[in-house]
């Protein structure tokens, strides 16, 4: 089980520790690459994996254990928040949505295979597609402003258009599929080496606030997985899955929402880079505990 656990973490912290490698010499400034990364590259690793995936009503269990992955921890930490006085805008968005992009994905692929990246980018678009248009509203309240954000994504576009082609049984070109798959392939290693670039920015005066949000998000994930596990009927793989999703550490984007409306972002970013910093620690036990589930 340690040596097959390694075998999957290797590549993974590998790109990350050559990102944070990167980041301390180079000191490179990722927003421009980020930005072509989230606008060009994943939108094509959307694209090919959904207007291919079989889709049908066994996805729904899927879905729905999502959408509890989101909303339960956020309604678990507003009341932490109202009972200890905390700022909810500071502290709800980074226990709704966890890094289902530059760790998931790739996590996923290395740990299950590549069968399971249809799947695992299923998770990112869902997570995105509520993510997109909640953080403006939890942040700022403007619905309007929030619906046209999620209109612009090329990830949304990307997904939607897919999703036509999909249910309409549009066979398409094959190279098409095969650019589409070679742009969205790059987005795996970029995103990684990206989170290894942000961890250089992690210092001594982040540590309490984010490792008190890592704490709660893995109280607020186990509990989210606790009422997943009860109630939605998902397969072994899909549980699995879920069990490591419902407790993986904040995403960027939150950092990124948090400094756009100006809402604590050192905090925010803070709680992003701790979490992600300690996923060395606690993905290990995280697969351990998957690998039990039958």
């Amino acid at each position: 089980m340690a040596i097959q656990i390694l075998g999957i973490l290797f590549p993974v912290f590998t790109c990350i520790f050559l990102g944070y490698i990167i980041g301390k010499k180079l000191t490179p400034d990722m927003r421009t690459i980020n930005r072509i990364n989230f606008d060009t590259f994943m939108p094509c690793l959307v694209f090919a994996s959904l207007s291919t995936m079989p889709l049908s009503v066994t996805k729904l269990p899927l879905v729905l254990a999502v959408v509890i992955a989101i909303f339960l921890p956020g309604i678990v930490m507003a009341i932490v928040s109202k009972f200890f006085g905390l700022s909810y805008k500071e502290w709800v968005p980074p226990q709704m949505f966890r890094n289902s992009g530059n760790l998931a994905i790739p996590l996923f692929g290395f740990t299950f295979g590549e069968s399971a990246l249809e799947a695992a980018v299923l998770i990112f678009v869902i997570s995105s597609a509520v993510h997109i248009p909640t953080a403006p509203l939890l942040l700022q309240g403007n619905v309007k402003a929030s619906l046209k954000e999620l209109i612009k994504m090329p990830v949304m576009l990307a997904a939607l258009s897919a999703l036509v082609i999909n249910l309409s049984e549009i066979t398409l070109w094959q190279p098409i599929l095969e650019a589409a798959k070679l742009l969205g392939n790059a987005s795996v290693p970029i995103m990684l080496v990206s989170l290894g670039v942000q961890l250089t920015y992690t210092n001594r005066k982040s540590v309490p606030v984010g490792l008190s949000a890592s704490v709660i998000s893995l109280v607020t994930g186990a509990i989210a997985f606790g009422i997943i596990y009860f109630i939605v009927p998902l397969t072994t793989r899909e549980l699995q899955m879920m069990v490591i999703y419902c407790m993986l550490p904040p995403a960027v984007m939150n950092y990124l929402y948090a400094e756009k409306y100006n809402v604590a972002p050192f905090n925010v970013a803070a709680m992003v880079l701790v979490g992600n910093f300690l996923s060395i620690f606690t993905l290990p036990l995280l697969l351990m505990f998957a690998f039990s589930l039958k």
